[in-house]
């Protein structure tokens, strides 16, 4: 089973507020996940990053790859 760490989208329209999850692949954008593992809101200034970084540098070490922005947003806050 491959596993990605991705954004899902919460909230309503355009009002974006995503969480970092840990999820299989093969599942839909904002469908069945793993583990939340952080949240990322941009309409903040500057724009709110939390991360658990104990699980994410254990979902890292068991193999999960990040996609873009989610390595983009490991790497602002030192973790990737």
């Amino acid at each position: 089973m491959a596993v990605h760490m991705r954004l899902t989208r919460v909230v309503s329209k355009k009002n974006p507020i995503f969480r970092v999850v840990v999820a299989d692949s093969r599942s839909p954008r904002d469908g069945k996940f793993l583990e939340i593992v952080g949240r990322y809101n941009p309409q903040t200034d500057p724009s709110t990053i939390e991360f658990d970084e104990e699980r994410v540098k254990e979902w890292l070490a068991k193999g999960a790859t990040p996609s873009n922005t989610v390595e983009k947003l490991l790497k602002t806050q030192n973790l990737g």
